[in-house]
């Protein structure tokens, strides 16, 4: 799995959860709990700001738009 450099802090999981995602990995590539973790919580950051509504510029050029074809006042 991809490696990241630089600095790691530490996360606490229930038992429960670690014990779930530890039987999870094992038909996976992932070498260890904290890859999988690690993969899973970029994956949905990632997705969190792609899915980011417009830029303030954009927001303001549909607005304009909307004006113009008489959508908005």
């Amino acid at each position: 799995m991809m490696k990241e450099k630089g600095e790691k802090k530490t996360v606490l999981l229930p038992a429960e959860l670690y014990s779930k995602v530890e039987e999870r990995i094992k038909v996976t590539d992932f070498g260890s709990v904290d890859e999988y973790v690690e993969f899973v919580l970029k994956e949905v950051v990632t997705e969190e700001e792609n899915d980011q509504a417009f830029s303030e510029e954009e927001e303001k050029e549909v607005k304009k738009r909307l004006k113009d074809l008489g959508y908005l006042d």
